[in-house]
């Protein structure tokens, strides 16, 4: 059975960094393409970032470009998300989710078929 877990999520102040970590279970995570996304109170869900099956390329939201960077470990079935500088705007709960079909990673939620339960960040002083 799929299963994606979030972590590392926390309250941090504006300027601070958080690491998330996705955890997977239930397939072979070297196998797809992984992405993350997050839900701001009252807003959609946004693309953040994602990464390609093999590691070699990823995509970023143009607000968290240059300031987040996703990297994959598939021998710990695990995917981060590093984020740096952080702003109150990137307060949200952040979802990882696997995409449906090897290949270059996108950044669009149709492209994801197995969704975690989340995490809350809150940047604030």
């Amino acid at each position: 059975q799929l299963e994606l877990v979030e972590s590392g999520g926390g309250l941090v102040q504006p300027g601070g960094s958080l690491r998330l970590s996705c955890a997977a279970s239930g397939f072979t995570l070297a196998r797809y393409g992984i992405g993350w996304f997050r839900q701001a109170p009252g807003k959609e869900r946004e693309g953040v970032s994602c990464i390609s099956y093999g590691g070699g390329s990823t995509k970023y939201g143009d607000s968290v470009k240059g300031r987040f960077t996703i990297v994959r470990d598939n021998a710990k079935n695990t995917v981060y998300l590093q984020m740096n500088s952080l702003k109150p705007d990137d307060t949200a709960v952040y979802y990882c989710a696997k995409q449906s079909s090897a290949g270059l990673c996108v950044l669009s939620q149709r492209a994801y078929d197995g969704w975690g339960q989340g995490t809350q960040v809150t940047v604030s002083s």
